[in-house]
């Protein structure tokens, strides 16, 4: 959609959707898988969302099928408020996506303290969960040092306590291949390790550093549809 400055003022592009586009690898190698512990962070437009499902990058089913609750651990961000939602009515929220659910927290409807991170152009994103019942939400403005908070931790939602995890890699769209969201991802990354509070302050440093900018020109490239 918009070309960046980042690093000493190179363009880069941006993965921009539109609704019935995304991408996903069902053949992966390193991805957590089951109970096991995962991180993950992206930076994604604070001004491109939608309610539909589901604006998702994260770790999905292997089959492109909803195999019900748990199957899938993702960072979502949008307003969609039907499993539940963070605080306010409007959004937008960094939520998780655990399949048959996009979770703010631990509660079904809205979760106390994951607040909306609305008027933002450039937001940071976090989802990171291990076994024994816990995960955890992070977001922030991506271009304000000190920016990045806890938005939750603590127990998943009842019926999530264990993970299914398969290890598929998704981008732009639900586990089943739901399409209907809108979105824009400039980077992420996933790791199979719970990461700590100081190694998660490095990458959102490091996001900061980059110096996240709108370019002087626009230009838009379209992702590729999934098939």
């Amino acid at each position: 959609r918009e070309s960046l400055v980042v690093y000493g003022g190179s363009k880069v592009y941006a993965a921009y959707f539109e609704g019935g586009m995304g991408y996903r690898n069902d053949n992966t190698s390193g991805v957590a898988v089951g109970d096991e512990p995962e991180s993950m962070y992206m930076v994604t437009s604070g001004d491109h969302f939608n309610n539909g499902c589901c604006f998702d990058y994260g770790n999905a089913e292997t089959d492109n099928n909803d195999d019900g609750a748990g199957t899938m651990e993702a960072i979502y961000w949008g307003n969609v408020n039907i499993w539940g939602s963070g605080e306010g009515v409007k959004g937008p929220w960094v939520m998780g996506d655990l399949e048959n659910g996009l979770f703010a927290g631990n509660h079904t409807r809205q979760q106390p303290g994951n607040k909306p991170l609305a008027g933002l152009r450039f937001v940071a994103a976090m989802v990171k969960g291990r076994s024994g019942n816990h995960w955890a939400i992070k977001g922030g403005d991506a271009t304000r040092a000190g920016a990045l908070q806890y938005m939750f931790e603590g127990p998943r939602p009842p019926g999530y306590e264990v993970m299914k995890k398969q290890g598929a890699i998704l981008l732009g769209i639900g586990g089943d291949n739901s399409n209907w969201s809108v979105g824009t991802f400039y980077e992420g990354a996933m790791t199979s390790s719970y990461a700590s509070d100081a190694t998660e302050e490095r990458v959102f440093q490091s996001i900061v550093e980059a110096k996240y900018q709108i370019a002087p020109t626009t230009s838009r490239r379209r992702a590729n549809s999934v098939v």
